[in-house]
């Protein structure tokens, strides 16, 4: 199974380096700009199955390709819930007094919203469990930087904290052959 998987494109200014979670954004202009490069890219592909999150950020981006007609949008695809933290940078948080940042474990733990282990597991049954029962063999999924990221640590066997250190650039993809995982 090989899974082309696709971060949403950019989102307006004042949503950036915020915990947008579940917020329902839209894309920037800069955005739609990578949309539309990624979808020239994309329509370039064939996939058996198109999944996309159904946040409007993810919509968007997928909007431009030939793909777009054939997705299932999935809830199982947002990012994390942020809760009350939704919307707001870590400065932002910080400044709230209420939590202290200790290590990236700690903090995510403390944060609100969505437990991460029901994140990560989330995650885990959407790609280890449901796709492979498809029976599918090329997949694309437009969806979010830390759903990627999650996936980068299962998959690679690293920790959370080091997925998050790795780069997922806005209306970029990645390709995942499962076969070779």
């Amino acid at each position: 199974m090989r899974i082309t998987l696709v971060r949403h494109a950019e989102v307006d200014e004042r949503y950036k380096n915020r915990y947008n979670g579940h917020n329902d954004i839209g894309l920037s202009k800069n955005g739609e700009i990578q949309a539309r490069k990624v979808a020239k890219e994309l329509d370039t592909m064939e996939f058996d199955a198109v999944f996309c999150s159904d946040l409007r950020r993810a919509k968007e981006t997928l909007k431009y390709s030939i793909h777009s007609k054939d997705a299932f949008f999935s809830d199982k695809l947002r990012e994390k819930s942020w809760g009350r933290h939704e919307g707001l940078s870590f400065d932002e948080i910080i400044a709230q007094g209420e939590i202290e940042y200790i290590n990236f474990l700690q903090w995510i733990e403390a944060l609100d919203g969505e437990p991460h282990k029901e994140y990560i597991k989330r995650v885990e049954e959407f790609f280890l469990f449901f796709l492979p029962s498809l029976n599918k063999e090329n997949i694309l999924v437009v969806t979010h930087a830390g759903v990627i990221r999650v996936l980068l640590s299962i998959v690679k066997k690293i920790t959370l904290e080091e997925a998050f250190g790795i780069s997922v650039e806005n209306g970029s993809f990645m390709v995942f052959d499962f076969k070779s995982v």
